[in-house]
């Protein structure tokens, strides 16, 4: 609720599917080639050319509306939705309007409140449209690698009721088309773009008149602009005015929203039905086929590191953010040779600070990295148990970075391994318990905060290879005893 108002937001989401190819020619999809290098007469809309339908854009479209719990709808068409615009070359471009391939699905997200399901009213197929340029003073530029190449169109519910909850839902259906395998999610590259109905009512009240707000590039600016269109749009009721439908253009710099044009209707799109294409046939049993091939999703995957690890739920979110994390993850706990709940948050840590540092510093994934998930368990299992601290192992993981060799040869190989001998060990705390009266005395008067230096002398003594949980131990038998003794 915001000053009396409930905003009520719908998202609409274009994705850009990782075909080899485009929906409806053999145009490769690469992102990044040289301008109108990927195009044809197909693409191009020449007279006399008829499209043929990509078997991938059906076959990922409805594997993501199993995902995301949709109806699948056994027969679909494809519309043509007219307009003329520089970087449309056929006039129209094909998608689904009567009966898109996937209906009334949900998708849930995890807020401060609870778990809330926004409902999807659509996913449908369709092709995207050159791109304009307006880089130059005059001339507008238009590259036509992009039209062509095959999108699903996600479309919410009008379900979602903060900036906050917008953004969240954005990064869970990002994240179900990266698990699925389906898009890269980039939205910088444009593969994943992001358009947001805004409207606000009093509590009770129908739907207000709704804007639609575009683009908006990052998850960032999709927060962004929502909270200022939700408050424009307050200012303006509560002024007594009316809010009229319009698509607005999110201004970064100026952060906040302009109007661009007074919106269109469906009817304006002249929408018929598709021609010179076939309707798509999904029967039941391509549909099970299908729903056999999805994998664990990243919140059912973030809930199992929570149970079966026993992960801190901040641990769980960060692993599984990055698929191919989450897989590095478990394929390093798996190779544990004592596994724990403890040596599990030990590998999450590891993840996390230093290999995830890397990552960072480098710009790379984590299979990029140069440590093995074996040799991060390796390192994991030698301070676990007890062969060196965890300061050894912060010392010798750079040398397990690029190369083949384990912690455990390293270990060997520099001499390493931790001192556990609880005799020897005994001797060294005795002697520099000896050798520091005047601390000792300090200690006895009750400053124990010397603690620290008493074993830290112990450490430094033996070169640091004495066990430091054992030292302690021993430290505070010994000083205990003397305290006993000073009473």
């Amino acid at each position: 609720m915001t000053n009396g108002y409930e905003p009520v937001i719908g998202l609409e989401v274009h994705a850009q599917l990782k075909t080899h190819s485009k929906a409806f020619c053999a145009c490769p999809t690469t992102f990044g080639a040289q301008p109108n290098v990927n195009t044809c007469p197909i693409c191009l809309g020449h007279p006399g050319t008829l499209p043929v339908l990509n078997k991938d854009l059906v076959t990922f479209a409805v594997r993501l509306g199993l995902a995301t719990h949709c109806q699948i709808r056994e027969t679909s068409t494809f519309s043509r939705k007219n307009y003329f615009y520089a970087d449309l070359p056929k006039g129209y471009q094909i998608s689904q309007y009567e009966d898109p391939i996937c209906y009334e699905g949900t998708i849930e997200i995890e807020t401060p409140e609870g778990v809330k399901r926004i409902g999807l009213t659509r996913i449908h197929m369709e092709e995207d449209s050159g791109k304009s340029i307006h880089d130059l003073d005059i001339d507008t530029l238009v590259d036509l690698n992009r039209s062509g190449v095959p999108l699903v169109e996600i479309v919410s519910e009008p379900d979602i009721r903060s900036a906050r909850e917008a953004y969240l839902y954005l990064q869970q259906i990002r994240q179900t088309l990266i698990y699925l395998d389906i898009c890269d999610g980039n939205m910088e590259e444009g593969s994943l773009r992001c358009d947001a109905n805004v409207s606000v009512r009093k509590p009770g009240e129908k739907f207000g008149t709704k804007t639609e707000v575009k683009n908006l590039n990052s998850f960032r600016n999709v927060e962004k602009a929502i909270e200022y269109e939700i408050s424009r749009q307050i200012q303006v009721l509560e002024g007594g005015g009316t809010i009229t439908q319009q698509t607005m253009m999110w201004d970064a710099g100026l952060q906040q929203t302009k109007v661009m044009r007074t919106k269109e209707m469906a009817h304006d799109y002249r929408y018929f039905a598709e021609p010179d294409l076939a309707p798509v046939v999904v029967n039941i049993a391509w549909q099970n086929e299908l729903k056999a091939t999805l994998p664990e999703l990243g919140l059912d995957k973030k809930r199992r590191f929570m149970t079966q690890y026993g992960l801190p739920e901040y641990d769980a979110a960060i692993l599984v953010d990055d698929v191919d994390v989450a897989h590095y993850y478990e394929d390093a706990v798996g190779k544990l040779s004592a596994p724990s709940p403890e040596s599990y948050k030990l590998v999450s840590n590891w993840i996390m600070t230093d290999v995830m540092r890397i990552m960072s510093e480098k710009k790379i994934g984590i299979m990029d990295v140069g440590l093995s998930a074996s040799q991060l368990a390796s390192l994991v299992n030698v301070v676990a148990d007890g062969t060196i601290s965890s300061k050894i192992a912060k010392d010798i993981f750079p040398d397990l970075i690029g190369s083949n060799r384990t912690a455990d040869q390293i270990v060997e190989e520099r001499g390493l391994r931790q001192n556990s001998d609880a005799g020897a060990l005994k001797t060294m705390v005795d002697k520099v318990v000896a050798d520091n009266p005047d601390n000792l005395q300090k200690y006895r008067d009750g400053k124990t905060n010397l603690f620290g230096f008493f074993v830290g002398q112990v450490l430094k003594a033996s070169g640091g290879s004495a066990n430091p949980t054992m030292v302690s131990a021993l430290m505070k038998e010994a000083l205990d005893a003397q305290s006993t003794e000073g009473a």
